[in-house]
């Protein structure tokens, strides 16, 4: 029983795996804090450069 029930689960984990790799979720892709910061750093002095023409 014990041998069965381990196969099972090795079948059914791998299963899961599979599918979860099929479905990928919506969520947007994580950016740091210090990415955020640079980010905003580079739009701003964008905006100043433009104001200045």
């Amino acid at each position: 029983m014990n041998r069965k029930k381990k196969m099972n689960n090795i079948l059914k984990k791998k299963v899961k795996k599979t599918n979860s790799k099929l479905h990928t979720s919506n969520k947007p892709k994580y950016i740091s804090k210090a990415e955020r910061a640079k980010l905003a750093e580079e739009d701003s002095s964008q905006e100043q450069e433009q104001e200045q023409e």
